[in-house]
Formats: C-alpha cells, sequence, structure tokens
C-alpha cells in the first residue's frame, strides 16, 4: 500500500466499521430515535420559558455522529413521527401534533437538520478528535437553534429577542457540558475500534 494510501483518512460514520444490512440499520435508525425519547424524558423547566432543559440535544447529536448523515436524518424523523400521531416521546411523556406545532416544535425539526449535518461531518472524520468533535457538536446546535429560536418566537408571538434570552441563552452552560461530554466519548469511540484515521 502507498504510503498516500495509508495517510488518507478512513470515511464513514463510526457503526460502518461493521458490516451493514437493512434490518440493522433499521434497528439502529429506531434505536437511536428511542435514546432521543428517553433522554427527552430527563427535563428540567426553565424558569419564563416553555422550553426545558434535556438530555434530547447530546441523544440526537451522539446518535448521529454514530450512525451518519442519513440515519442520523432518519432516527430523528422516526422520533418526530412517533410524536405526532401522539406516542409520549417528547418532554414530560408528551406527544400528538400540538405539542409538534408548539413552541418547541422549530427544535424537533432542528434534530433533523442536525442529524443530517452532525452525521455528514461525522462520516468526514470530524468526530475522531476532541477539537473536530467540539465544532462538530456547535454546528449541530447552531442547527437546532436557527430552527428553534425563531419559531419559539413565532408561536409565542413574542420577539425574537424574548426568544433568544428564553430559547437559547438558559441552555448555553449546559451546551457546553454535554459538548464537553460528546467530544470525549465520540473520539474514544474510536480510539477503541484502533481506526481513528
Amino acid at each position: 500500500m502507498s504510503s498516500l494510501a495509508q495517510a488518507a483518512p478512513r470515511r464513514g460514520a463510526l457503526v460502518d466499521l461493521w458490516a451493514r444490512s437493512r434490518t440493522r440499520d433499521a434497528v439502529l435508525v429506531v434505536g437511536a430515535a428511542g435514546l432521543t425519547a428517553l433522554a427527552a424524558q430527563i427535563s428540567v423547566p426553565v424558569p419564563g420559558s416553555p422550553v426545558p432543559v434535556t438530555l434530547q440535544t447530546f441523544a440526537v447529536l451522539v446518535t448521529a455522529a454514530a450512525l451518519g448523515a442519513t440515519r442520523g436524518a432518519l432516527s430523528q424523523l422516526v422520533y418526530l413521527a412517533a410524536g405526532a400521531v401522539g406516542l409520549p416521546v417528547f418532554s414530560g411523556a408528551t406527544g400528538g401534533m400540538p405539542a409538534v406545532l408548539g413552541a418547541t416544535g422549530g427544535y424537533l425539526l432542528g434534530f433533523v437538520v442536525a442529524g443530517y449535518l452532525v452525521g455528514a461531518l461525522a462520516q468526514r472524520g470530524a468526530d475522531r478528535s476532541l477539537r473536530g468533535t467540539l465544532l462538530t457538536y456547535v454546528a449541530g446546535s447552531l442547527a437546532v437553534y436557527a430552527l428553534g429560536v425563531p419559531v419559539l418566537a413565532l408561536v409565542t408571538h413574542q420577539s425574537l429577542g424574548w426568544a433568544v434570552a428564553h430559547g437559547l441563552v438558559p441552555f448555553l452552560v449546559g451546551d457546553v457540558l454535554k459538548a464537553l461530554a460528546a467530544s470525549a466519548l465520540l473520539p474514544a469511540a474510536w480510539r477503541v475500534t484502533g481506526r481513528t484515521r
């Protein structure tokens, strides 16, 4: 093998290290949706805000990095669909179209976009170092807020400034902590496989 081939980074998501099948992919997608639903139940209300602090974003971004772009986005579509039909998968064990179309609906849609974005970055090797994982997590979080904050303002009939103050600022410290946890977890998982490139 040439030195150039050896130096080229291995492409693909973490789960691509094992043989793929449609059945396995379906199980992974449904499993990631289930993990997001479980993470949603770890919920702390934020005074003055209809948006609680949850572990959903952590679940969305870590599973997307592990699954890759298509499966990462599909897992969140499955999660969103499960909630839309009334399954109690959203925070506070809620579900139904009112939740999808409510104050937190933009964040839920943002999960789908973030799932694809983070998965795509991970497939290019961004989740294999602490710095890369941090940047990937920031990109995914920005995608969630880019949809979540404007929809929050629209649904609550408040200003965009109010939505930023109540739907973004209170979550920044938690996001930093979750990003640090992800930046330790994902590169460590790659090191265990012995394939960091």
